[in-house]
């Protein structure tokens, strides 16, 4: 397999480089993770490829290196401003020579970045997909040797996919008019085998090597909790983790608005995103969680795509996402630097109500017919109804994603919050034939709540409205709670003898096998939280992952890890950049636990790469000299 020299600018020496000398220098790491280095080899043969690969996972290292190697220009095709500017940001950061090209920049500036392109200062340019039919562009591209087209985000080219945007489409166009096609490689996060399909088709990608390695993240601890009171769990929550970094998100903008008010009135350093705020008033907000002047954000699923902040601790959704692609890529941005991190996902049976309207006004593009946009509701349905799914389900939470994404498990994970909890199974066979019973008397003319509210024997105004008293089964489960009740209907619509109507009321119905109940022909098995487990006082449930990373400094070697994040903080203040960017998290604990005294054992030191020792590593080698008296201490427990 053939090695390429980087290629410079011609005040700058030729450096013959391999992968392994790209990896270390720009990267600081020693080795490739998972599936990375296989995808490089097959770019640099020249062939296509196909990466899925979780949020984390290395993904930008994937088509970074081979473009450093490969002869002429890489151009990354990429959806938001924001995610371009961390990227390239990033790679400046690392000692790597990028640009973009977006709305952004002024015209002077766009002609000024694509000179210097010319001229062989840049070898990576990302690029808005719409920038790709302008004249400028088409000039530049067909008089540079463009050696690779890498697609991020590239389940956006699916008309099928959850977040399709017909701008992807301009791709394909493009790469037809240049002299010469380049290596495609794309790359997303969350595909289902359906999405990868339309990628590869759609995308025209040549017999590309396509891996999947894996949709799973260990780092990551996956809770969902039925409280009851919301904001006091995030109140407390929040005010837990400290000065940690974390995003919370909401369905709408006034839920957006009353957290963000609510935990502000707490005193904690929040701001907020959504897209009745002003552009300006965005893109400030979204730089005070960047760069941890306020580390908790509140926002609308608007915010996120783009933001490459590795040190956030946890993503909590106040609200259940319409789909597990959304939901898996929204949690994915907590834990990017590999450190435990927690999503957690607070679930309200009114969320879907909420997710129903939300689908039935949403605007779909024209270029659609009448039975594709059919389609794509029914689909959006499916999805939704998985999520649904996934709240209200007593297995394994790593299990059921991975299954969704077409990942088989075979055995529960252990550390989920499910796994965490103690179930007990009880036989509530009576119980669901007194559900079928209520349904039929009722005309299956009602809902989940107003069911249950009439087995309980409920008297709000609404069913008194209704007269549900009048009705034999009403109060006939008034020794169950609420909770116990929606366990069982869950079970019962996941096993296919009731079910729900795929409209904005969610009717419930019974199907042709909820008779096998009524006639004894089958058992209905429920696990549920024996009630001696289940805490009144719902401060106590608020849980989440335990085991940082940083977890394994004892007292002194935290307070060192204080004194290195100030010293990164003051550092990311003079280049007014965001501190992630200096080091991650996890460079931080290694250099406590190492404790490096010379430039040989910082280098060391994960992910230390000799552009940046020779940008910051003098300052922090000075700084552990300092703090420890050139004497190597033991800051960290073990041995």
């Amino acid at each position: 397999m053939p090695e390429y020299g980087i290629l410079r600018t011609k005040y700058e020496t030729v450096l013959e480089m391999n992968k392994y000398d790209i990896l270390g220098k720009y990267y600081g790491y020693r080795s490739f993770r998972e599936g990375q280095e296989m995808l490089i080899d097959h770019i640099l043969d020249g062939k296509d490829v196909l990466g899925i690969m979780p949020t984390g996972a290395g993904k930008s290292v994937c088509y970074q290196v081979p473009a450093l190697l490969l002869p002429g220009i890489t151009l990354v095709i990429s959806p938001l401003i924001s995610l371009m500017k961390d990227q390239v940001q990033a790679l400046n950061q690392a000692g790597v020579h990028a640009a973009y090209i977006n709305s952004s920049l002024t015209e002077g500036q766009i002609t000024k970045a694509l000179t210097f392109a010319e001229q062989g200062r840049y070898k990576i340019i990302y690029v808005a997909p719409e920038r790709l039919e302008t004249e400028r562009f088409l000039r530049f591209a067909g008089a540079v040797e463009i050696s690779m087209v890498a697609v991020d985000e590239a389940h956006c080219i699916s008309q099928w996919g959850q977040d399709f945007r017909p701008s992807y489409l301009h791709i394909v166009q493009f790469v037809r008019r240049l002299p010469r096609r380049p290596i495609l490689s794309a790359f997303t996060a969350t595909a289902t085998g359906e999405v990868r399909e339309d990628i590869v088709s759609v995308l025209g990608l040549d017999n590309p090597k396509t891996l999947v390695t894996g949709f799973d993240r260990q780092n990551l601890f996956f809770a969902v909790e039925h409280t009851k009171n919301r904001t006091r769990y995030l109140q407390h929550y929040v005010a837990d983790r400290g000065k940690e970094s974390g995003i919370i998100y909401c369905a709408t903008r006034k839920n957006v608005e009353k957290v963000y008010e609510q935990l502000r009135n707490e005193g904690i350093a929040v701001t907020r995103y959504h897209a009745g705020l002003s552009p300006e008033e965005r893109r400030n907000n979204q730089d005070d969680f960047i760069y941890d002047r306020k580390p908790v954000i509140v926002a609308t699923n608007a915010f996120g795509m783009g933001i490459d902040k590795s040190n956030v601790r946890y993503v909590l959704h106040y609200n259940m996402p319409q789909s597990m692609e959304n939901y898996y890529q929204e949690a994915g941005r907590a834990g990017r630097d590999g450190e435990q991190s927690d999503c957690i996902l607070l679930y309200s049976a009114q969320d879907i109500m909420i997710n129903r309207f939300l689908l039935e006004n949403k605007e779909n593009s024209a270029d659609f017919t009448p039975d594709e946009q059919l389609t794509i509701r029914e689909r959006d349905e499916k999805r939704l109804q998985s999520m649904i799914y996934y709240c209200n389900t007593k297995e394994c939470l790593r299990t059921c994603i991975l299954r969704y994404f077409g990942e088989k498990n075979g055995s529960a994970c252990g550390k989920c919050g499910n796994c965490l909890k103690h179930y007990v199974e009880k036989d509530m066979t009576a119980e669901a034939g007194q559900v079928v019973r209520c349904l039929e008397e009722q005309g299956e003319r009602y809902g989940i709540q107003v069911v249950i509210g009439t087995l309980l024997g409920g008297k709000s105004a609404k069913l008194r409205e209704y007269r549900v008293q009048q009705y034999p089964s009403y109060g006939t489960l008034g020794k169950w709670r609420e909770q116990e009740l929606k366990d069982l209907i869950g079970q019962m619509i996941q096993e296919g003898y009731l079910r729900q109507t795929q409209d904005k009321y969610g009717l419930l119905q019974t199907t042709g096998k909820a008779q096998d109940i009524v006639d004894g022909l089958c058992k209905v098995m429920v696990k549920m939280e024996p009630r001696s487990s289940r805490i009144a006082e719902e401060d106590d449930r608020i849980k989440g992952s335990t085991n940082r990373r940083s977890d394994i400094l004892n007292t002194r070697g935290l307070a060192f890890f204080e004194e290195l994040r100030e010293l990164r903080r003051e550092i990311a203040r003079e280049k007014a950049i965001p501190p992630y960017l200096v080091f991650s998290d996890k460079t931080l604990v290694d250099m406590c636990v190492r404790l490096p005294m010379n430039r040989e054992e910082m280098m060391e030191v994960n992910g230390m790469g000799a552009f940046k020792y020779e940008k910051y590593g003098a300052r922090f080698l000075s700084c552990i000299l300092e703090y420890t008296g050139g004497i190597r201490e033991k800051f960290y427990f073990g041995e």
